[in-house]
């Protein structure tokens, strides 16, 4: 006889999130997402090019990549202090750390952002 016992609340895992933690998923969203959007911006306006182009040799990709860093840092410190203290849904902030990452991805995706150069 075969008997099968369901997982206790305790053995599922976890479904709430402490504030930092969350903020630290929804911080590496917000940096995916602002890397691509500036990917994409920089394709569409050469004058975000030209001021992206913190370093000749490597191009507006220096800024991009300075840029998003500062955005996830910022948003990181920022969410970490607002947050403190409180839970959130686990799924709620997974959800919404897998929305800006997959805009973020899809935003430097070549067909996606060559869409938006000048003609």
């Amino acid at each position: 006889m075969s008997t099968t016992q369901t997982p206790s609340s305790s053995e599922a895992g976890p479904t709430r999130i402490d504030g930092p933690p969350a903020a630290g998923l929804i911080a590496a969203g917000i940096g995916a997402a602002v890397l691509g959007l500036f990917v994409t911006w920089a394709e569409a306006s050469t004058g975000m090019k030209d001021f992206l182009q913190w370093n000749d040799r490597v191009g507006p990709l220096s800024g991009k990549t300075v840029l998003a860093a500062i955005a996830y840092f910022g948003s990181f410190l920022v969410l970490g202090v607002w947050w403190r203290g409180k839970t959130f849904a686990l799924r709620s902030i997974l959800v919404a750390t897998a929305i800006l990452v997959v805009l973020g991805l899809l935003f430097t995706f070549p067909p996606i952002f060559q869409a938006f150069a000048p003609e």
